[in-house]
């Protein structure tokens, strides 16, 4: 993150400045390692150790800071908790009081805006999508899934390949969303990534096309109007499933061949949902709380989440210059399919939510429970 302007320097200078850059950097690490040691605590909030492959995350943070305790609130609480529990411990220093949060896209901005989280920008800052986080640095994305096909190869032979290929008739009954469009935020991005898909140039004329397409899905006799699960997958009541791939590729693990499951990232409509982190403005313990992120962010920290299956916000990047494992690339779809991914703004998902859930019930006519 180091950025030399002026005249090209000889070879002898511009080493000796990139050595005193690194000597610099390293400085910096050693000096905020020393002030989250003194702390001694990190609080953390929302994590559970089957999401996302938190529980490697933990195991790796304690083994290389063994001196910081960390101290897991409600592992099961949701965004909305995250920040209640900020504005609740404000003048709170003690153990109720979280340093990071991880929430929703759109409880960042809110957060900066509320004065409830401070800035931060990790020493990977520039290899993370300046559409994934806030320029000051106040939130920034972490990991995100794609809309992709959960297959029952037991039922689907060919599986589909494309949006596109989901009207054909051999997949009569046979696909599901994993929620209702008029309430579920995966089910409104499946819906949104199907617009995309059929030519739509922005989020209203996504909403438009992607409700259009299940119309024709729906008439056709291929939709069906239930919350799709790994557990219908596998019953056969959906055969082919909508859903995020991280959720997808688990429950391939879950199933365990039975039925044998195959994930597909589409060849078009690859809509990401992306997840971000902050330092809470009033963290009881702030430098342990940089250090976290600069975990998070290190190659270390993000290979960790690769390994639960969800995609690292710095993917491209490590994929790029050859530091993801073979054996984790293998477990994932082709990297390539990961290229095309569109990270909707909180504008594109508003207006998306609004005329998904507005009017599929006109427009679809299919009742999803």
């Amino acid at each position: 993150m180091f950025k030399f302007t002026g005249k090209v320097l000889s070879l002898s200078a511009a080493s000796l400045m990139l050595t005193t850059a690194f000597a610099s950097a390293q400085q910096d690490l050693a000096a905020l390692e020393a002030a989250a040691k003194a702390e001694g605590q990190l609080t953390t909030i929302a994590l559970p150790h089957d999401w996302c492959g938190y529980g490697g995350v933990f195991e790796g943070f304690k083994k290389k800071y063994p001196w910081i305790t960390i101290n897991e609130l409600n592992p099961d609480a949701g965004s909305s908790d995250e920040i209640e529990a900020i504005k609740a411990n404000k003048d709170n220093k003690g153990p109720q009081a979280p340093d990071v949060i991880d929430v929703g896209l759109s409880y960042g901005p809110q957060a900066k805006a509320d004065g409830l989280i401070q800035p931060y920008k990790v020493s990977t800052w520039d290899t993370i999508p300046d559409t994934a986080k806030d320029a000051d640095g106040f939130w920034y994305g972490d990991y995100y899934g794609v809309l992709a096909f959960e297959v029952n190869k037991d039922l689907v032979q060919n599986a589909p390949q494309d949006w596109a290929d989901l009207l054909k008739p051999e997949y009569a009954n046979s696909v599901a969303l994993a929620g209702d469009p008029r309430a579920s935020n995966q089910a409104i991005q499946g819906v949104y990534a199907a617009g995309l898909a059929s030519g739509a140039t922005d989020a209203a004329s996504a909403a438009e096309k992607g409700l259009a397409f299940f119309k024709e899905l729906n008439a056709k006799g291929n939709f069906v109007p239930v919350i799709g699960k790994s557990a219908t997958l596998a019953q056969g009541q959906t055969p082919i499933l909508i859903t995020w791939d991280y959720n997808a590729l688990s429950g391939r693990d879950t199933l365990n061949g039975n039925p044998p499951v195959e994930v597909i990232v589409p060849k078009s409509g690859v809509v990401a949902g992306v997840y971000v982190q902050a330092i809470s403005a009033y963290a009881p313990h702030p430098n342990a709380a940089k250090l976290w992120m600069e975990y998070l962010y290190s190659d270390e920290g993000q290979l960790a989440w690769l390994k639960g299956y969800c995609h690292p916000i710095r993917f491209n990047d490590l994929a790029k210059n050859g530091k993801i494992p073979q054996e984790l690339l293998d477990k994932l779809p082709p990297a390539a399919a990961y290229e095309k991914a569109v990270f909707p703004t909180l504008d594109d998902q508003g207006k998306a939510k609004e005329g998904i859930t507005k009017n599929w019930d006109s427009v679809v006519g299919a009742n999803v429970q």
